[in-house]
């Protein structure tokens, strides 16, 4: 399987300049590149679809160039976008430069001897050319007719309200500027980007072809979506990130398990390694017994496995089965601090918990979980109260420091999904 063929059955193509020539072209290994503005300090879900896919052309023997926007990342790319982009401190965005260069050295293999991958920064070839120059050089090859037939200008100056700034406008030349200066010093002969970025991709190729006369190809991305019409990459709790500290692991272990039954076949083709055996088998259970939720957990522990790797990915799993009442032997106090992030918390003089303790029931009206001593009481005699996942149905129960998980917390749960974590201090 060729790697057009390969990105084809994950649905991974979009749009293709020459499909027919780029094919011929892929029989020997090429360079190619993607870009990735630096709008925050770290990548997000989104972002994998074209860094994962730089990951599979390098496997197939190419070089891949991953470009960090410190030049078109000051200005910000219209496309997509229904408001202006807020312009970033020179401060922030090379803050952002630095954590999104390290996430790229992740995941592409720049130590290979054969088809090592690159990281440069635009900013390099953009900040020492005068604005005259530019003008000059690059801007006189531009027709405003055709900028402004590209979708992603058109879309803005079609909304009176918004419209779109000179700035946002003139993104599309520094990016076609990057394209010629790639294939020009680097033999960059394809980019691959979102569906979004095919005017910018194709006045790259025109502007390579008339500053150096060389064809380069475009290749575009699908913009991911979900079934339910709702954003990709986005919760209640907002964007699912690919740093830890920003998206626990649980939470990105999370986003996965919950993926829509009718998206979840498409996301183990965009976001993981898995064969297209695995995954036709995959989808053949899923369609048998999508009760069972196979290919949600077979999806949610490759994408943490490549992302965070399976040592995290065992504790998220760990997670996720304390909260659906497994037991608590062995828990580490990493996978503890996880759910400490997903459920409520409230806090307790650690005093209360000395000598004999705090009334079980006393501790369930502290924690809000029973209205009353006298409800507390029907919840514990009843079967429904758990301390630590462990059922508790003495209503004589006293909680004491021996109950506290590594010296601190303590874990209540009422029926199945009511779940408070005390806080000694």
């Amino acid at each position: 399987m060729s790697i057009l063929e390969e990105l084809q059955w994950r649905g991974l193509i979009a749009d293709c300049t020459d499909t027919v020539e780029l094919t011929k072209k892929l029989y020997v290994p090429i360079t190619l590149y993607a870009g990735f503005d630096p709008t925050g300090d770290s990548l997000h879900v989104g972002s994998l679809v074209p860094l994962l896919t730089l990951r599979r052309f390098q496997l197939f023997g190419h070089s891949p160039i991953a470009v960090a926007g410190g030049a078109t990342g000051s200005i910000g790319d219209p496309s997509g976008k229904t408001q202006e982009r807020q312009l970033l401190t020179q401060e922030i965005l090379q803050h952002n430069i630095t954590c999104v260069a390290q996430q790229l050295k992740r995941w592409l293999d720049f130590d290979n001897q054969t088809n090592p991958a690159r990281l440069v920064d635009n900013a390099s070839w953009t900040q020492n050319i005068s604005y005259l120059d530019f003008l000059r050089d690059i801007g006189k090859h531009f027709s405003v007719n055709q900028m402004v037939a590209k979708e992603s200008v058109r879309a803005r100056m079609e909304d009176r309200e918004v419209g779109i700034s000179y700035t946002e406008f003139s993104y599309m030349l520094l990016q076609a500027f990057d394209f010629m200066v790639l294939r020009r010093d680097q033999n960059c002969e394809l980019q691959i980007g979102g569906s979004d970025q095919w005017g910018n991709i194709t006045a790259g190729i025109e502007l390579t072809r008339k500053k150096l006369s060389k064809t380069v190809y475009g290749l575009t991305l699908p913009l991911v979506t979900k079934a339910d019409g709702t954003k990709f990459g986005k919760t209640e709790t907002g964007t699912v990130w690919i740093d830890a500290k920003k998206t626990s692991v649980y939470k990105f272990f999370q986003f996965w398990i919950n993926a829509d039954d009718r998206d979840v076949i498409r996301y183990l083709k965009y976001f993981t390694f898995l064969s297209k055996e695995e995954i036709e088998s995959l989808d053949k259970l899923h369609a048998e017994n999508p009760g069972a939720r196979g290919a949600h957990k077979a999806l949610a522990k490759a994408a943490t496995d490549l992302i965070h790797g399976e040592a995290a990915t065992k504790e998220a799993i760990r997670a996720s089965e304390i909260l659906f009442g497994g037991n608590l032997e062995g828990i580490t106090e990493n996978t503890f601090n996880e759910i400490i992030g997903e459920i409520p918390t409230k806090e307790i003089e650690k005093a209360k918990l000395d000598g004999a303790g705090i009334p079980l029931a006393e501790l369930l009206v502290h924690s809000g979980l029973s209205q009353s001593k006298g409800a507390a009481r029907k919840d514990i005699e009843g079967g429904g109260v758990n301390i630590n996942n462990v059922r508790e149905q003495n209503f004589q129960r006293a909680v004491t420091t021996n109950d506290l998980l590594f010296g601190k917390h303590i874990l209540l749960r009422k029926g199945k999904k009511n779940y408070v974590v005390i806080i000694a201090k």
